[in-house]
C-alpha cells in the first residue's frame, strides 16, 4: 500500500476553534493548542482511500492545499473512491466540500463518503459548538453518495475494517486497512500525536478522556505485536510511526 500524507499545515487552535496557520515567525507567539491537520490517502490494489478530509485550507491563490498535494502526486480528486470520516469536527470534514460562486460542490465527486449516523445525531444536538461547521455539514450530508453507518464494527470491503470506539467524541470510529502482510491503523483524534503513546493521560478535550487513554494502551500493545503503521493526524512533525 502507498501512504500519502496530505498535510495542510501546522496550526494553532484557539478555545473557540479558530485556526491560525503557524509559521517560523509566529510559532512561539500565537496562543492556542498547536497541531497539524493531516489527512491521509491510502492507495491499495482496489481503492484510493481518503482518511478524513482536512479543513479545506487554501493557499494565497485560493486553491486548496490538498488539491495541490494531490496534483504533485499526479492524482486527480475524481480518483478518490472512498472518504472515511472518523468524526464530524470541522478540521476533519470541511475539506470534503468546496464553496463555489454558485453554491457548494463535493471536493471528491466520485468518492463514497462513510459517516456514522449516531455521530451525526450527537453533532446535531450540539449546534452552537464551535468545533463544528454546520453550514458545511449540512451540505455534506445532502450529497447523494453518503454511506450511512449504523454498526459498532465491521468491514467496508475486504481490506478496510472499522470500529466505533468513542473517546474523543461519543461515536468516533477508527479504521484498519490490511493488504498482503501490511496493516495501517488510523486512530484519528484518540491517537492524534506520537506523544499520546509516551504520556498516558486522560485529556479534558476529549468527550471521554479515560476511554481514549485505555484505547491507546490497548492499541499500543497490538501495534507492537502486529507491526501496525500508525497514522498521526495532528502530529506537528511526524505522519506515520511504527512501534
Amino acid at each position: 500500500m502507498k501512504i500519502i500524507a496530505l498535510k495542510e499545515g501546522n496550526f494553532s487552535a484557539s478555545r473557540t476553534k479558530d485556526f491560525t496557520l503557524l509559521t517560523d515567525e509566529n510559532f512561539d507567539t500565537v496562543k492556542g493548542i498547536k497541531m497539524s491537520v493531516q489527512p491521509f490517502l491510502i492507495i491499495t490494489d482496489h481503492d484510493y482511500i481518503l482518511l478524513d478530509a482536512g479543513m479545506g485550507w487554501q493557499n494565497r491563490e485560493g486553491k486548496t492545499v490538498i488539491s495541490e498535494l494531490l496534483e504533485k502526486e499526479n492524482i486527480r480528486p475524481e480518483q478518490i473512491t472512498r472518504l472515511l470520516l472518523s468524526h464530524l469536527h470541522k478540521d476533519h470534514i470541511n475539506g470534503s466540500i468546496h464553496k463555489t460562486d454558485t453554491g457548494f460542490e463535493p471536493a471528491f465527486p466520485n468518492a463514497e463518503i462513510y459517516i456514522q449516523r449516531r455521530e451525526l445525531a450527537f453533532t446535531m444536538e450540539n449546534k452552537g459548538n464551535p468545533s463544528f461547521d454546520f453550514d458545511i455539514l449540512e451540505q455534506l450530508i445532502s450529497l447523494p453518495n453518503i454511506v450511512w453507518m449504523d454498526e459498532d464494527r465491521g468491514n467496508i470491503n475486504a481490506e478496510v475494517s472499522f470500529e466505533v470506539v468513542g473517546g474523543h467524541t461519543p461515536f468516533m470510529q477508527v479504521f484498519w486497512i490490511r493488504e498482503y502482510d501490511e496493516i495501517i491503523f488510523y486512530g484519528a483524534d484518540d491517537l492524534p500525536q506520537e506523544s499520546y503513546l509516551k504520556y498516558h493521560l486522560a485529556y479534558k478535550s476529549d468527550f471521554d478522556g479515560r476511554k481514549a487513554m485505555e484505547l491507546r494502551l490497548e492499541w499500543q500493545k497490538k501495534a507492537a505485536e502486529e507491526q501496525w503503521k500508525i497514522l498521526l493526524y495532528h502530529d506537528l512533525d511526524k505522519a506515520v510511526i511504527q512501534i
